[in-house]
């Protein structure tokens, strides 16, 4: 009998991971196309950004060994951590992946102490626009707006105290 796979586990890790690229590749590859301009994220932020020693987190969930999803939050202020790099590899898609790293991220962020996270998407992105309202995250902007009208999409979310 072959007992059911308990899902991806997760691993906290570091942008430069080479188990990292493959994900971070693909998602550097669809800002460039959907956006028709190139994108360097390493350029975007310092990849010490979503360490611990400087308040964030990086995470991979893996299968098998290998990336299917993957997420990040640095600190925002001492309130607020702000989730980047949300990201599900193309060939993981429609399976909560995204929604997982979101609670995780969202948990730990809790733990460290954050009480509200921020985050931006793009305004060609609405599946992150779903995502972000399904899970409970507030716009911050007209959602009646044409999102190219707006530039990023900004979202928050005000985080439950972790308990004892």
């Amino acid at each position: 009998m072959t007992l059911p796979a308990a899902g991806p586990t997760v691993l906290h890790t570091t942008v430069t991971d080479p188990l990292a690229r493959p994900l971070l590749d693909e998602l550097t590859h669809e800002y460039s196309t959907r956006y028709e301009r190139p994108v360097d994220l390493g350029l975007e932020y310092p990849a010490d950004e979503f360490t611990r020693a400087r308040g964030g987190a990086f995470l991979l969930l893996l299968e098998d060994g290998e990336p299917v999803a993957g997420g990040a939050y640095r600190r925002y202020d001492a309130a607020t951590a702000e989730l980047k790099r949300i990201w599900t590899h193309s060939a993981h898609r429609r399976r909560g992946l995204a929604r997982r790293v979101l609670d995780v991220l969202e948990r730990e962020a809790a733990a460290h102490g954050y009480t509200r996270i921020h985050l931006t998407t793009g305004p060609r992105q609405p599946e992150a626009k779903g995502l972000y309202l399904a899970a409970g995250y507030r716009p911050l902007f007209d959602l009646t707006a044409a999102p190219e009208s707006i530039g990023p999409l900004p979202f928050e979310k005000h985080l439950e105290t972790p308990r004892p």
